[in-house]
Parts: structure tokens; C-alpha cells; sequence
């Protein structure tokens, strides 16, 4: 028994080909093979075998056509249960050596798991044996058409990688002529055509690879107007001065094939710390760190692990040894803290997503899962001259998924522990400073003048230092800020051993000591400052936490203290200007002991206190910001300004300054939620929102919404946990998870209607109306969102009913009742205006436009498209300009205006994918095929709409008529 999806539809049973009664019958078969051993709902089988013109009596005849198919099979010998019947549809089971596209799945799988390149391409050449053709050639269906282009893509997609792979393993004359072929069926494919160009290069056929490059330049500048991307350009150069490092792989050699991820990476990245001003010493160690950095072998990563104690300089002498071989790596250093030494070590999967954000992946464009996250890291690394700094690492698990593919890179390790794991890892053990070298960097920070005044009391401090680093800055800055003292009296403190603590000893001491003997020289209020901001987590911090921690406004010489005796890190100026302390881990964890025996309200009201000056000014810099759905609500939780020139100061960019604070407002919503204080816990990750709409940041979103909902649900908080599914909810929306956004929805319309939230119902709501309106539910929008709008106007909220007065034009406009339309456009208008929220204003320009274009008149469209743009432009919402800009392209595509429709579109489209906005790019691709098929260009319309229906089939399709809906601006 064997059947077949993979080209012709085909069915054979005990040597015999099956006969369908029709083409509905194949239809059904196709349907249910492509979904095998999976449930294919009835609703499926209708819109398979109708398009979406179905018969009243569709599951009538859907039973009747499964009827007549299993009495098909059967007749040549197949099971009675080969189709069988479930709850709501049918199911077809079969092995995978029964479907070809089972078969080809199983292959394509063996050769992600494969490590050995030979096997992997052995496997994907079993898979690409699956094929006869193009999937389901001979059926027509709209919904199994998208199917059969997916399969098609994943055809590609292996066959590429399997030439790529063959290419790398020194196979160039046996792949390229089949590399010639698949470049002429996919002429716009920046992989193939590179692939084709190193195969020909290796066959000693340079011109040919030149023209190769040739062809594709003239296919992409005349067809689509874009140039080939700088790898492929490079590529180019290569070819012309003949590289050497372009020459076939050595016999045996299994080099790993490189990808060009999409999209090209922003470099250079430039992410290293401040290096130390006064560093001193470990010459002989960064003479082999730069020669192992600045020559790597080919195909190999070269990899240097600093591995010592507590306070040796591990982290420092990472940051200078990178910057003195800055010069090598063009493509920028990427630095990633894994926080091993924390309470809380860094997950890989979320370092992963840190650096991918760092190499302009964003949004829904950072995939989920380790494996998948490692890969496309691994994938914009290939080819570059990168620098890697992974400090503070615990374990090998933690640190080899961070770790580069192909040469080109290299990768510096701090840790405490060996790593012994990490194969061909070169390892460096670092120890104290040599006397001299001590000697230096004491009298680097002392003074040369103060230490040849006492040089033998000079030698006893050092050597009671054990010539340790830590202990030494801790020592030298005491006497930098006491110019006063004599460097007797220093010593004299350090020689009485009551007063040096063990780490200031060689041996049995330990980097504690040095943290005690700190202590004991600070006054009291500088001790508890420390005990306190340990409360605050690993994380940097800006210096104005230490006035509400502390209850003083004169906290900043309490802050100097700290950062004089290197118990406080300075450890950078952000962008917003300020300086930003870290307590290194180890003093840390000393202050945390050190906090334990103070009293627990104490303790509590100073969280307190640092939390609601974060939503003061969370608060503060998001209503600065282009409102969006999820308005700020009324909240309880405390608030406590901080200095009004210092939020000044800070709110001046309050965009900047969600920046800058990105990676504390979170930790400050993990801080509420562990100390149980869920309202500012949901407050502050609620406060946010704003921001993380601003900027996509939804994975950010996502995760402070998910640990505050488990401090409310915990608490009982119904109002705190409707805020926050809300939140989640439109997270939801914006990834196309209807289902998921109407649980969360319906669950946060039931707490509010429990509490007698009436704002919080109509957002609800208003939402609920949203997911209704993208999937073409419009009648059902309409009703939710006049639901809504009575609400909020019985309620007084004049923000949510201009919202909501556009919400229900835009539906009275789908629906085709152009007055009604008009006149709530009309009533939005004049709210948003007097309420001077001219962010609003544009929202109801753009969604105007389309009554005026439908009522004859795109000059007025687009007079109110323009003004919306320069709005949208000036507040810098970038998301908004996109959706107005899609909105001009449909009018000039109207007027099949091309070359006005056409940038406008790309544009769009543009921002559209950076930001995983799958919809409106397929949109924008639609029309643009759209002109280019009205113009006289099928090929190039093939290509666009290509391009708009995988978008829409990775999102399980769309109205295609009317063209999908913003979710976010209702």
C-alpha cells in the first residue's frame, strides 16, 4: 500500500492504482493524506472540495464522497479502519514507509539530528527521492494549493542545503550542474546563486561564476530594484581576486555548510564593556590570548576559556584582551554576562535571544526553542569576523549553544570553573599579580608620590593583599579618597588580624575576606545601603535606586562610598546619561547575608520604596508615548516621584529610557512578585506595555506579563490578573493565536464583570471585537464593540470612546454603510481633537482614507493619508507609519499608479518583516503583484503573490478578498 503527495496525487493498493469517482474524491484523499494520522475536521473537507462556495448540504455530501472513497479502497484490498471516522471529522492512518511526504519528513529529520555532514547529506538526498513532481500537481484546490506550495518551499529548502553541504565536502563537479538547474527555476534565491558561484569557481570556471553573479544582479536591479546583499557581493570580489580561502576543502574534509540568513545582519555590533583605565600586568597571558584570537585556524573557532578564583581579574582581563583585538573582528564584539555566579544563572535560550536581538532579529523573527535560536545565531555569525565574550559561565550546557559554527570568529570565556567540557578550548588559569606587577597597579591608584614616601609600608599592604586584585583596588581606593592618611596607617589596620579579614591572605582566604575587610571600613548607613541593594538582584542599576532604598535624598554620597571602596561597580554611562552600579556577584551574596539580620518590615518598605518609584517613572515615561489599545489603568499601588530634575532628565526620551531600563523594569517585576506584592508587581509590568508596543518587544512583554500573573493569581488579585490576560492577549493577536487571545479575553471580560470593572469590561471587549473583525467575523465585531462603546460613554471615558467611535466606522465601512461610517469617523475626529491626542487624530485620518476612496474621491484619501503619515513620523511610530503607508499604496494601486504604489508598499513591507507582522506584508506583497500582472509582468506578479500566500499560509491564511486588518489600532 503506497501513496502519494509529493507530485501527481497518487494511490496504489496491492499493485493496483485506486479510481476515484470524480475529483472530490481525490480532493478528500489529498486532504486527509497531507493532515495523516491527524484529525482533518469536517469544516476542512468542505472548504477543500467547495473553495468557500459550499453547498447548504456540504457535510451531507462530504459524508457521502468519504463513503464512496473508503468503498474505493477497499475494492483494492485496503483495511476497513484506513479511514476512520472521529468526533467532528476523519482520520487516515499510515507508516511512514506507506506517504511519501511521511517518508520525506522522517529523511529531513535524520539529517537536522545527523553531526557527520556526509550522513546528513546522504539523508537529504533519500528525502529529495520522495519526490515525482510538484506536490499535488493534478488537484485543484485554493487550500490544498498552499499546502502544495509549502511542501514545494520545503523542497527547495533541502535540496539547497543538501548542494551546500555536498559543496562544502569537496563534491563541486558532481553539484554543479544540477546547482545550474535549480538556479534557472529560482532565479531570485541569493543561496542557490552563491552556492552555483563557488561550484564554478572550484571547477576552474571563474567567468561563468562571474556571470552567474551577473545574472542575478541584472534579475534583481531589473525586476525588483533591489541590489544583492553584501555577503553575495563579497562573494563576488572574492571570485574576481581569486581568494584562497574559496579553494575546494581538503579530501575527507566536513566542513560545515553556511546559510545567509534573511534578514542581513546590522553590523558592526560593538557591545564590549568600559575596559579598566589602569590595567596592569598578565603580559604574558594576553600575548597568547591575542596570538590565539588574531590567527584562527580555518574552519575552527578558536575558543579561550579564563578560568581562576574569586577576584582574580577574570572579567577584566577578558574586556582588555578583546578590545586589543578589536581590530581583528570588523564584524563588532558580542558580549553576553551569563550571570553563573548569580542566584539566578542565565538561560542559554534567553542569552540567545539577547544576542539575536543584538544582530537586528526582532520581534516574532527570533524563533522559539534553544536548538532553533542556536541555529540561526550560528547561521548570521557564518562568514563574519565576529568576537564573542561569554562572562561569568557556569557550565558547558550553558555555554555551547552560544558558541559560533564556522571560523571566522572567536570566543572568550570567564568562569570559575574549568570547563573542562568544551572541546578544543584553549584554557587560561589565572592567578594573583607578581609583586611588581601588584606594586604597579597599587601605585596607580595611591600615587606615585604617596608610596615613594613609604615604599616598605607600600610592600606590606601588598602583602597582606596577597597581591589579589580585588583587594588591592579595595585597599589603594580607601587611601585615593583619604588623602590624609599615611599608607602606615593602612597598614597597620591591615596587619591587626581582627581588623583583615581571610581574603586578604593567600591559601586558606577567599575573596569574602576582601568584601569583610570593606565593610569594616565603612560607616554603618553604607553597610545597609549595600545590604539593601543586594535585595535588588543581579542586575544593573541606575544610581537615583539608592534615595528610595535608603529613605534619604542625600543618597549619592552613600553611593560614592560604595563605588570608592570597588564594592559598587561603575560599570557604564547609558544612553539616556546615566551611570549605571553593579555589585559584582560574590559581594552580592555577602550583602544579601549581610540583609538577613535586618528586620523583615525593613527590609519590605524599602522594596517598597525602589518599586513605586519605578512605576512612578515607568508611569510617567509611558504616558509620553503613543497610546495604543491597553491605556494606562487607575492603579492603588503606591507611587514615589523621584527628583523632579533627575526624572526630567530621564523622561526627556522616554523611549530611550525604556531602553535603558528594559532589562530592570523586569527585574523589578520578578523582585515584587518574590516579595509578594503582587499590585505593583502587575502595575509595573502593565506599565510597560506601552513601550513594548512602541518597540515590538514582545517577548519582553510576554515574560513580565507571565511573572506577574502568578503573584495575582496567587493573591487573588481579579483585577490585577484581567490587566494582565488583556496584555496577553493582545500578544496573542499580534501572533495570529485567535484562539488563545479569545480565551484570555473572555476569561478577563468574566473577572471584571466579577469585580464591577466596567472600564476593564468594555476593553475586553473592544478586544474581543478586534479578533472577531481580523477574521472576518464583522457582525460579530460590530455588536462587541458597541457593547464596549456604551459602556465607556455610561462610564465617562472620553480616551476609549474616541477609540472605539473609529473602531465602529472602520466596521460600518466593511459592512458597506458608508453615512453610518462617516458619521463615527466624524465623532472620533472630534473627540481625539479635543482631547488634543494626536496620535488618535492619525489613526482616524488613515481609517477615513478608505471612505473616501470608496466614495470616488483618493485625493481627499490621500490628503488625510499624508497628514496621517508626518503624525506618525514625527512621534516616531514606526508600526503606524507602516500601516498608513500600506493604506497609500492600496489608493495609487487603485489608480494603478505602480510607481507610486510600488515604494510605498516595499516600504511598508519592509517594516512589516522586521517586525513579524506576517498579514500586513503579505498584503503588501498582494498588491504589489497585483500592479506588476496589470502591468504586463507575470513573472515578477508570480513572485510577489508567491511570496503574500506563504505569509498567509504560515498564519493558516486570510481573507485575501478584503485584505487583513491591523489588530493593533481598532
Amino acid at each position: 500500500m503506497r501513496f502519494g503527495v509529493l507530485g501527481p496525487l497518487h494511490a496504489r493498493i496491492a499493485g493496483r492504482e485506486v479510481r476515484f469517482d470524480g475529483p472530490r474524491q481525490a480532493k478528500m484523499l489529498a486532504a486527509l493524506l497531507l493532515d495523516a494520522n491527524n484529525l482533518v475536521a469536517t469544516g476542512r473537507l468542505v472548504a477543500v472540495m467547495w473553495d468557500g462556495k459550499e453547498p447548504a448540504t456540504a457535510v451531507r455530501q462530504v459524508q457521502d464522497a468519504v463513503s464512496g472513497l473508503r468503498r474505493n479502497l477497499a475494492g483494492c484490498g485496503a483495511p476497513a479502519s484506513l479511514i476512520s471516522t472521529r468526533r467532528g471529522g476523519y482520520q487516515i492512518r499510515l507508516a511512514p514507509d506507506q506517504l511519501d511526504v511521511l517518508e520525506f519528513d522522517r529523511e529531513r529529520r535524520l539529517a537536522e539530528r545527523s553531526t557527520d555532514p556526509a550522513e546528513t547529506a546522504a539523508a537529504l538526498r533519500r528525502a529529495l527521492a520522495c519526490w515525482r513532481g510538484n506536490a499535488l500537481a493534478d488537484i485543484s484546490s485554493r487550500v490544498l494549493e498552499s499546502e502544495a506550495a509549502r511542501l514545494n518551499d520545503q523542497r527547495v529548502a533541502a535540496h539547497a542545503r543538501c548542494l551546500g553541504i555536498e559543496l562544502d565536502l569537496g563534491r563541486h563537479r558532481e553539484v554543479v550542474e544540477e546547482l545550474r538547474v535549480l538556479a534557472r527555476e529560482h532565479p531570485y534565491d541569493e543561496q542557490i546563486a552563491e552556492h552555483l558561484m563557488v561550484a564554478l569557481y572550484r571547477c576552474r570556471r571563474q567567468g561563468e561564476a562571474l556571470q552567474a553573479y551577473e545574472r542575478l544582479r541584472r534579475t534583481l536591479t531589473g525586476e525588483l530594484g533591489v541590489d544583492p546583499t553584501p555577503p553575495i557581493q563579497a562573494l563576488r570580489q572574492r571570485v574576481l581576486t581569486a581568494d584562497p580561502a574559496l579553494a575546494a576543502p581538503a579530501s575527507g574534509s566536513s566542513a560545515a555548510p553556511t546559510e545567509t540568513p534573511e534578514p542581513v545582519m546590522a553590523l558592526p555590533v560593538r557591545q564590549l564593556p568600559l575596559d579598566v583605565p589602569d590595567f596592569v600586568g598578565r603580559t604574558e597571558t594576553l600575548a597568547e590570548l591575542a596570538r590565539l584570537l588574531e590567527a584562527p585556524e580555518p574552519n575552527r573557532v578558536p575558543v579561550a576559556v579564563i578560568a581562576g578564583g574569586p577576584g582574580v581579574g577574570k572579567s577584566c582581563l577578558a574586556t582588555h584582551a578583546a578590545r586589543l583585538a578589536s581590530a581583528a573582528f570588523p564584524d563588532g564584539q558580542l558580549y553576553l554576562d551569563l550571570a553563573a555566579t548569580s542566584d539566578e544563572p542565565q538561560d542559554p535560550a534567553l542569552m540567545l535571544a539577547e544576542a539575536l536581538r543584538a544582530l537586528s532579529i526582532t520581534g516574532s523573527g527570533i524563533p522559539d526553542g534553544l536548538s532553533a535560536r542556536a541555529a540561526l545565531y550560528r547561521s548570521l555569525l557564518a562568514g563574519r569576523r565576529m568576537l564573542v565574550v561569554l562572562d561569568d559561565a557556569g557550565h558547558a550546557d550553558q555555554v555551547l549553544p552560544l558558541l559560533p559554527g564556522a571560523g571566522g570568529c572567536a570566543v572568550v570565556i570567564t568562569s570559575r570553573t574549568l570547563l573542562t567540557q568544551l572541546p578544543g578550548a584553549r584554557r587560561f588559569d589565572l592567578d594573583m599579580l607578581s609583586p611588581p606587577e601588584a606594586r604597579e597597579l597599587f601605585t596607580g591608584i595611591v600615587g606615585q608620590r604617596r608610596v615613594d614616601r613609604e615604599p616598605e609600608e607600600a610592600d606590606a599592604i601588598l602583602g597582606c593583599c596577597g597581591n589579589l586584585p580585588l583587594a588591592i583596588r579595595i585597599a589603594g581606593a580607601k587611601l585615593a579618597g583619604r588623602p590624609a592618611w599615611t599608607l602606615r596607617v593602612l597598614r597597620e589596620r591591615l596587619e591587626d588580624e581582627s581588623r583583615r579579614l581571610a581574603e586578604l591572605k593567600i591559601g586558606d582566604l577567599s575573596v569574602r575576606a576582601s568584601v569583610g575587610l570593606s565593610l569594616r571600613l565603612l560607616p554603618p548607613d553604607a553597610v545597609r545601603a549595600l545590604s539593601l541593594l543586594g535585595l535588588l538582584g543581579a542586575c544593573t542599576l541606575p544610581g537615583w535606586v539608592l534615595g528610595p532604598l535608603l529613605d534619604r535624598a542625600d543618597a549619592d554620597e552613600v553611593l560614592d562610598l560604595l563605588v570608592d571602596a570597588n564594592l559598587v561597580r561603575l560599570t557604564a554611562t547609558d544612553a539616556v546619561g546615566q551611570p549605571r552600579y553593579r555589585l559584582h556577584d560574590l559581594i552580592r551574596t555577602c550583602a544579601v547575608e549581610i540583609a538577613a539580620g535586618l528586620p523583615a518590615e525593613e527590609k519590605r518598605d524599602a522594596i517598597a520604596r525602589v518599586l513605586a518609584s519605578w512605576l512612578d517613572l515607568a508611569g510617567r515615561a509611558a504616558a509620553r508615548l503613543p497610546a495604543g489599545i491597553l491605556l494606562p489603568v487607575p492603579a492603588s499601588a503606591p507611587r514615589r516621584p523621584v527628583p523632579g530634575a533627575v526624572a526630567d532628565r530621564l523622561l526627556a526620551d522616554p523611549a530611550g529610557w525604556f531602553d535603558a531600563e528594559r532589562d530592570t523594569l523586569l527585574a523589578a517585576v520578578k523582585l515584587a512578585a518574590d516579595w509578594r506584592m503582587d499590585e505593583p508587581a502587575w502595575e509595573l509590568a502593565a506599565a510597560a506595555v506601552t513601550y513594548y508596543d512602541h518597540r515590538c518587544r514582545y517577548q519582553d512583554w510576554e515574560h513580565g506579563h507571565r511573572l506577574a500573573l502568578d503573584a495575582v493569581v496567587a493573591a487573588g488579585n481579579a483585577r490585577g490578573e484581567s490587566v494582565l490576560l488583556r496584555g496577553l492577549a493582545q500578544l496573542h493577536i499580534y501572533r495570529d493565536e485567535f484562539d488563545a487571545a479569545t480565551r484570555a479575553l473572555e476569561s478577563s471580560a468574566r473577572l471584571c464583570q466579577g469585580s464591577g470593572d466596567k472600564r476593564g469590561e468594555a476593553l475586553s471587549m473592544t478586544m474581543l471585537g478586534t479578533v472577531s473583525r481580523v477574521q472576518g467575523h464583522y457582525a460579530e465585531a460590530l455588536d462587541r464593540v458597541e457593547q464596549a462603546h456604551a459602556i465607556v460613554v455610561a462610564e465617562g471615558d472620553p480616551h476609549l470612546e474616541a477609540q472605539l467611535s473609529c473602531s465602529i466606522g472602520v466596521l460600518r465601512l466593511v459592512r458597506g454603510d458608508l453615512d453610518e461610517a462617516q458619521f463615527w469617523f466624524d465623532a472620533a475626529l472630534r473627540q481625539a481633537e479635543a482631547l488634543g491626542d494626536g496620535h488618535r487624530v492619525a489613526v482616524v485620518l488613515r481609517r477615513c482614507s478608505r471612505l473616501h476612496d470608496q466614495r470616488g474621491d483618493p485625493d481627499e484619501a490621500l490628503r488625510c493619508l499624508w497628514q496621517a503619515l508626518a503624525a506618525f513620523e514625527e512621534l516616531a511610530d514606526e508600526r503606524c507609519a507602516a500601516y498608513t503607508l500600506l493604506e497609500v499604496g492600496r489608493v495609487y494601486a487603485g489608480q494603478h499608479d505602480r510607481d507610486r504604489a510600488g515604494p510605498a508598499l516595499e516600504r511598508a513591507a519592509e517594516v512589516f518583516h522586521r517586525h513579524g507582522d506576517r498579514q500586513d506584508e503579505a498584503a503588501c506583497w498582494q498588491l504589489i503583484g497585483d500592479l506588476d500582472d496589470a502591468a504586463g509582468s507575470p513573472d515578477l506578479a508570480r513572485q510577489h503573490h508567491e511570496r503574500a500566500l506563504r505569509l498567509w499560509r504560515t498564519i493558516g491564511g486570510a481573507n485575501q478578498e478584503n485584505g487583513p486588518v491591523p489588530p493593533s489600532s481598532p
